[in-house]
């Protein structure tokens, strides 16, 4: 239907006959002589219809927003240049124009900002975009780019199933009914991490595959049910092998798709050293402010909101000095006290330095009176504290300190516009093996269950699981875990003792993992991998917040597709094939 698109029409064409297809962008009636701006995937070209061709005039005359339409012409040099696209030099004088599809007024003009309620309902009109059309071609050169890099590295791509059995260890599964097993139902795969596993024991060495995956989870700002990650397996491999092919590997990509060059070799932090420094593991290195543990300086205060989690090994007191700080309102202090709030303080201190010089009278806090002259030194001598600061403290259990410091540290850095323009990548290494559910009395895997303990000694792994350290490593990138994984547990009596300090008692362990379990009695090699979130990385290289914008059709942040209407109710009859009974779930399900 077309010998070239729009948006490449250009000199090398001038003289010579063209047929165009795209959308009306814009129409101008210019004294008998009728402009339309024509789009495609590729751009904009402008089409001059005049009364000499009277069938295309009056089509041209006649065409409005967004109908789709036909154009044979001429290319020839455009007299008014417009420097802002790539077409404008030249122009295509219609010969003749063919409405294939008119269009109806469209909700919103292409040109707007719709809210994204709208935008997300009539996707398809959202996706014509020249941004949206640029985000989401970002994200198909990513994949060629690591598709091309893998196959080039004698990867080998491999499909694991998407129907699949319940194993659930973390998020909650979308589960499928059976209709030929009634009863019984497969699971959609929170990720390929048993099947790729036992690839590895089946001797295929490397593999990759661009996986769609699935976790049923409790609603989350830019979370998605249903996402892509690049999902590898290496067999005989140690930490450093993974990390440093795939190090090189994210480094050649961002070169290739966005022209970026990212730092050689990485930098690396210790989990521990991450949460110290920045109350994060996944820390914004583009932001300089740092935490400063002051539990020493207050350890021997009467004032017990300081004191109580400064002597309590589980406790944290932390400081975040803010440079130049002092010049907060009140009101915007207590702004960042509400933050901190939602995400687990239950108060936060703080003192406004004014003038070290004059001691007390140079301080402005609702605390400092609580607080002897030798803790205040101590204070401001840890925290490098100067003459303009204003210091943000909390104090509580670690984990809570740690999660609010580290939030408030994100948002001071990005309302005081202290975010350096730059590209700041990390591993994030030696994460916890457990952490302990305080709610269901027992401990939980930080990354996976199959990830394996850096200690290969069962009887030391199950003497103390609070301090065990894991060989599992995350990659970040501005403040955003892009990429997640581990070396995995290759023998099954530590497997088996990793699923007990789970509480997942041996019975437990035969019904979920049992096929994993019997592949490990095998000669299992000592294998790891990685998965990196395709969403996430497509985002930062299109430089926008939202995961939305980079995936075609995406959910809402509760789970529906507004433009189909799913999830929807099911029929009667079909749900009796399946052999289900729906529980009575009010009048929204009716």
């Amino acid at each position: 239907m077309r010998t070239h698109y729009c948006g490449l029409v250009d000199e090398s064409l001038i003289g010579r006959n063209v047929t165009l297809c795209g959308w009306v962008d814009s129409r101008r009636d210019h004294g008998g002589v009728v402009f339309l701006d024509l789009r495609d995937h590729e751009g904009i070209v402008q089409v001059v219809a005049d009364p000499d061709a009277a069938e295309a005039f009056a089509a041209a005359s006649a065409a409005g927003y967004e109908y789709c339409l036909r154009v044979a012409g001429t290319v020839r040099k455009r007299v008014s240049v417009n420097d802002r696209v790539k077409t404008g030099r030249v122009e295509v004088l219609a010969q003749s124009i063919e409405v294939l599809n008119a269009a109806r007024d469209l909700p919103f003009a292409l040109h707007e900002n719709p809210n994204e309620e709208m935008r997300l309902k009539y996707r398809y009109l959202d996706l014509r975009r020249p941004e949206m059309q640029r985000m989401l071609r970002t994200r198909i050169r990513l994949v060629q780019a690591l598709r091309r890099q893998l196959d080039a590295a004698g990867f080998q791509d491999l499909e694991t199933p998407i129907l699949t059995k319940a194993t659930p260890e973390g998020a909650r599964d979308y589960l499928v009914p059976s209709r030929v097993h009634p009863g019984q139902f497969y699971a959609l795969p929170q990720s390929p991490q048993l099947f790729k596993q036992i690839l590895m024991m089946a001797g295929f060495d490397r593999y990759y595959q661009i996986a769609r995956c699935f976790r049923d989870e409790d609603l989350r700002a830019d979370r998605q049910p249903e996402f892509t990650q690049l999902d590898m397996e290496f067999a005989f491999v140690e930490e450093r092998d993974v990390q440093d092919f795939v190090e090189a590997l994210i480094r050649r990509v961002f070169k290739e798709v966005v022209d970026v060059e990212l730092a050689a070799p990485f930098p690396r932090m210790t989990w521990a050293e991450a949460m110290r420094r920045y109350g994060s593991d996944k820390p914004d290195l583009r932001i300089a402010l740092e935490l400063t543990d002051i539990a020493e300086a207050v350890k021997g205060v009467e004032f017990k909101v300081f004191a109580g989690p400064a002597n309590d090994p589980q406790g944290r007191v932390a400081a975040l000095r803010v440079p130049g700080g002092a010049d907060l309102t009140r009101r915007e202090i207590d702004l960042l006290a509400e933050h901190a709030a939602k995400h687990g303080a239950k108060g936060l201190a703080w003192i406004r330095i004014d003038d070290l010089a004059r001691g007390r009278e140079g301080l402005t806090s609702p605390v400092v009176k609580f607080l002897d002259d030798a803790a205040l030194q101590a204070i401001f001598a840890a925290t490098g504290a100067r003459n303009g600061d204003l210091l943000l403290i909390g104090a509580g259990a670690w984990k809570t300190v740690s999660d609010f410091m580290g939030a408030l540290r994100l948002k001071v850095g990005r309302d005081r516009g202290l975010v350096e323009n730059a590209w700041r990548p990390l591993w994030v290494t030696d994460f916890p093996m457990f952490e302990y559910d305080a709610e269901a009395q027992r401990y939980v895997a930080l990354h996976h269950p199959f990830t394996a303990p850096k200690v290969d000694d069962i009887a030391a792994l199950k003497a103390d699981p609070a301090h065990a350290v894991s060989r599992g490593y995350d990659m970040v990138l501005n403040g955003n875990e892009i990429g997640g994984g581990s070396i995995r547990i290759h023998r099954p009596d530590m497997q088996s003792a990793v699923f007990d300090l789970l509480g997942i008692g041996a019975e437990e362990a035969q019904a979920k993992f049992g096929f994993l379990l019997e592949a490990l009695k095998y000669g299992a090699p000592p294998h790891g991998g990685i998965a990196f979130g395709i969403d996430r990385i497509a985002a930062l290289m299109a430089g926008t917040d939202s995961i939305r914008d980079v995936i075609a059709f995406p959910k809402t942040t509760s789970a529906q597709c507004l433009m189909t209407d799913a999830p929807s109710v099911i029929p009667e009859a079909q749900l009796k094939e399946l052999h289900v009974r729906v529980a009575d779930v009010g009048a929204k399900a009716g």
